[in-house]
């Protein structure tokens, strides 16, 4: 695969500070396929300079011209679509149609939706007697993850540079290919110098300093709850915003009025795809108990037919983490319905499509985020107790509700601890909030509450 020998700074690549570098590694067959450079906090300093004096001019541009912008940069990711699917597979080892729908369709359509935003939002408004002005933000850390490469990018990135933010982006080690290929759409799309730079590096080196950076006014991060606490502390000590997209253990309520057989299909898809690596997955499914034996029976039925359609772990280490929840479920008391946690193939980091009955709300695959393709049915008596369940972990960022009557679903969501609920089966919207309540998170991406994460507000009295 291709990779750049350095870092997109100042809208230019320019040789990195050290000279570690980190190997890509392709989940399938474990070959080493690219290596990008280990960035320092030289690097990143370098970076954030370079943003801090891109600052001015960007903030200054009018709102519609950072949309066209954003326009030219859909377009240069779209002109790249066949690239970027090709290196979401090898680098993450997604299969080539959910790289190209997904991977990267789903964040084309966000940028787009950005770019839109841009050219509309209410940048000023009369109050009274006042002006209120919506604001950029100032300089923006982001820091991404590997599970979804493209797609965590651009909802950073793209509604950072609509509000007239600049950008300094340090992605996933495991992921970095693909976000170089977004810097080079950056460049084509004629985004000025220093508005977006890329630092390619370790979180515990390159993400640490940026999130600790003098220079960053906010920092915006996607991944574990544990290391988003970390950022979070690293930001609170310079009292510099964060806006935190962090872990979920989503609940999949299907109340007995529902279509089970559709619910139960729907929610395993929902589990199985990127390999189970989705932190808004819904990873329990709550079934009532006169339909709980059915459901086990279908939902294992479903996980089987993934078996030869579902890609790999992104690395070892997830992959054994994996294998290790389904060996503590099991020895917790859950019984096997499908897959389990030994080696489907010989070579590459795969985890059965997996699914465990008899889970009760106190085991540890009910309670901790596994991010991988583990489904865990649990059975409830009535709507309280499903409702128990459903709120009954540290997390609260989606879910979904089942129902024959959409009023009775939508009366049960309401009451759920989680910032998004699909009901009956909702269809994405790029233009909804997302993001968590609880230990899920802090701020929202995605449309007009995502660009809001990224200004501040000033007014004026006449």
């Amino acid at each position: 695969m291709k990779a750049h020998d350095g870092m997109y700074l100042d809208g230019a690549w320019r040789p990195a500070a050290g000279t570690d570098r980190i190997a890509v590694v392709n989940p399938v067959d474990e070959q080493v396929i690219a290596e990008v450079p280990a960035g320092t906090a030289e690097d990143v300093d370098a970076a954030v300079r370079a943003a801090r004096a891109a600052l001015p001019g960007w903030a200054a541009t009018s709102p519609a011209r950072r949309a066209a912008r954003l326009a030219a940069l859909r377009d240069a990711l779209a002109a790249r679509k066949d690239e970027i699917a090709r290196t979401v597979t090898a680098e993450l080892g997604a299969p080539p149609s959910f790289a190209r729908a997904v991977h990267t369709g789903m964040p084309i359509v966000v940028a787009g939706s950005f770019a839109e935003l841009a050219a509309h939002h209410p940048f000023e408004e009369r109050v009274g007697n006042s002006t209120v002005y919506a604001e950029p933000a100032g300089v923006v850390g982001a820091i991404t993850p590997w599970n979804y490469p493209l797609h965590q990018i651009v909802a950073k990135a793209a509604p950072a540079l609509a509000a007239g933010c600049t950008v300094v982006l340090k992605p996933a080690e495991d992921t970095p290919l693909t976000a170089q290929l977004f810097a080079e759409a950056v460049h084509e799309a004629g985004v000025p110098a220093g508005v977006f730079n890329l630092v390619t590096g370790l979180g515990s080196v390159a993400g640490q300093a940026l999130a600790g950076h003098e220079g960053v006014d906010l920092v915006s991060f996607t991944g574990s709850t544990a290391v988003g606490s970390r950022i979070g502390a690293l930001a609170g000590a310079a009292v510099k915003r964060v806006a935190l997209e962090l872990g979920g253990k989503s609940a999949n309520v299907i109340l007995p009025s529902a279509d089970l057989a559709r619910a139960v299909a729907v929610g395993v898809a929902n589990v199985m795809g990127n390999s189970g690596q989705t932190c808004s997955a819904w990873t329990r499914m709550l079934v009532h108990t006169s339909r709980y034996d059915e459901a086990v029976a279908l939902a294992a039925e479903a996980a089987a037919t993934y078996g030869d359609r579902i890609g790999p772990l992104v690395s070892a280490r997830q992959r054994d983490r994996v294998r290790g929840y389904i060996e503590r479920g099991l020895a917790e008391g859950a019984r096997l319905a499908a897959g389990g946690p030994g080696a489907p193939r010989e070579r590459g980091y795969f985890v059965s499509p997996t699914v465990l009955a008899d889970v009760t709300p106190e085991m540890t695959v009910a309670q901790e985020e596994i991010f991988g393709p583990v489904l865990s049915v649990l059975r409830y008596e009535d709507e309280d107790d499903a409702l128990r369940i459903a709120n009954g972990t540290v997390y609260g960022l989606a879910g979904a509700v089942w129902a024959g009557d959409e009023a009775q679903a939508v009366a049960f969501a309401r009451r759920m601890d989680t910032g998004q609920v699909d009901i009956n089966g909702g269809r994405f919207n790029p233009l909804a909030p997302f993001g968590g309540y609880k230990r899920s998170g802090v701020g929202r991406e995605l449309g007009a509450h995502g660009l809001a994460e990224y200004l501040q507000t000033k007014s004026l009295q006449f």
